[in-house]
């Protein structure tokens, strides 16, 4: 492991991030069973992923295709106990790869590569809708007004399974706009009868827990600063 993330207790980190959600879930009146963590692990080696399972992490989201394709074969023995999500953007030219590495792709933010991931998956795939509330250009994701009709029109494809949708808040230090963010993404949820809601990640996790989310994307509170 590298000599930054050996100073890091992992498994002290999981523990205090459990308490957080609990409690964000006691503020909401909600079970912390209803929230799932998912450790983001991009550029995060093979003995910390390790460590954070050890920890009690079971989902996993990465960002690359291609470390998630390097990283796997490294977990065959507790293969059975993972869940590997596709968190970031998704490429065209790397969905035949993804759907044979990844248990989910978490974020499908156009028709196009929906198609490319339905014609390419030999079993039927769990996706997550990408949506951007606010419209920002610095984000992929469907605007809300069309999602109803990406949902009815990922229907109609027999290799994907739509569980839910996906948001990221924007960066900012101003938790009303967050969490303006969030109500928008569950109420868009609720309207369209959805099980899952990915939203919030280390800097605003328990105020997404608080609007509803069902998923947590953690890198940072698990596994300390990335490493570049």
């Amino acid at each position: 492991m590298s000599a930054a993330l050996s100073d890091i207790d992992i498994s002290a980190n999981v523990r205090r991030l459990q308490e957080h959600v609990a409690r964000a879930c006691e503020r909401a009146g909600r079970s912390p069973k209803e929230v799932t963590i998912v450790g983001v692990i991009k550029t995060v080696p093979v003995e910390a992923i390790r460590e954070a399972f050890l920890a009690g992490i079971r989902q996993f989201g990465e960002n690359r295709v291609q470390e998630a394709a390097e990283k796997k074969p490294h977990f065959v023995d507790i293969a059975p106990m993972m869940i590997w999500r596709m968190v970031g953007h998704l490429q065209g030219n790397k969905v035949k790869r993804a759907v044979e590495v990844f248990d989910s792709i978490d974020s499908v933010d156009s028709t196009k590569l929906a198609k490319l991931l339905n014609a390419n998956a030999r079993t039927k795939m769990p996706v997550l809708i990408e949506v951007n509330i606010l419209g920002e250009t610095t984000k992929t994701g469907f605007p809300p007004s069309e999602v109803p009709g990406i949902i009815e029109e990922l229907a109609s494809m027999p290799n994907l399974n739509v569980h839910g949708l996906m948001g990221i808040a924007p960066l900012t230090e101003d938790k009303k706009q967050i969490r303006f963010v969030f109500q928008q993404l569950q109420q868009l949820r609720q309207r369209l009868g959805l099980a899952e809601l990915s939203m919030g990640m280390s800097s605003d996790y328990e105020i997404a827990i608080e609007e509803g989310a069902t998923m947590i994307r953690i890198g940072r509170a698990i596994f300390g600063e990335r490493v570049k």
